[in-house]
């Protein structure tokens, strides 16, 4: 026995009876690790909540596209579609992942800053990549750009409306930022 039975403290504690604290490193890790799935989830709340705006905007300008633009005007009939038909479900889909990337994305560019500059132009960034894409296309398919370029002003609605939406998230306190560490 590491101890005699007439000494009041052993000499070897036995460690299945201690609860010690893990070491400083195992802590900061935990900590760390721990600050990594908020900054996650925060982001992915994000996501969500502008992938559900670009969903729910691409279903009125798809409504809109179809009962006013392609009625009324003849060179935008290419904007009309069969709702709820593969294309359309498809091209739901797309707007409601590009929404979701957004959404994380934009969370880390705007950061703590109040610079307008960068959240419009994550927006612009976002939209128009996604509209001259289309333009593209457009061009090379059938030679008549009129109504990509709608589709491009479209794109960047959609993602100012995201946008609008994660600012007043962040202002409300229903997500958080993302937080930079100041370095010295």
């Amino acid at each position: 026995s590491p101890h005699s039975p007439h000494s009041p403290l052993p000499l070897i504690p036995d460690r299945g009876s201690l609860s010690s604290p893990p070491p400083l490193t195992s802590r900061l890790c935990m900590n760390t690790s721990d600050k990594m799935m908020a900054e996650r989830l925060e982001s992915l709340k994000a996501g969500i909540l502008a992938a559900l705006c670009l969903l729910s905007a691409f279903g009125i300008t798809s409504l809109i596209n179809s009962l006013v633009l392609a009625k009324y005007f003849p060179a935008l009939r290419s904007l009309g579609v069969e709702l709820l038909n593969l294309q359309f479900l498809v091209s739901g889909a797309i707007a409601t992942f590009s929404g979701l990337l957004f959404g994380v994305t934009y969370r880390y560019i705007i950061r703590q800053d109040q610079n307008t500059q960068l959240k419009d132009g994550g927006v612009l960034a976002f939209g128009l990549v996604r509209g001259l894409a289309q333009i593209d296309v457009g061009f090379a398919c059938s030679g008549d750009v009129l109504p990509f370029v709608v589709m491009t002003f479209e794109g960047v609605l959609w993602f100012k409306i995201a946008a609008i939406a994660l600012d007043a998230a962040i202002q409300r306190g229903w997500l958080k930022p993302y937080w930079v560490k100041a370095v010295n």
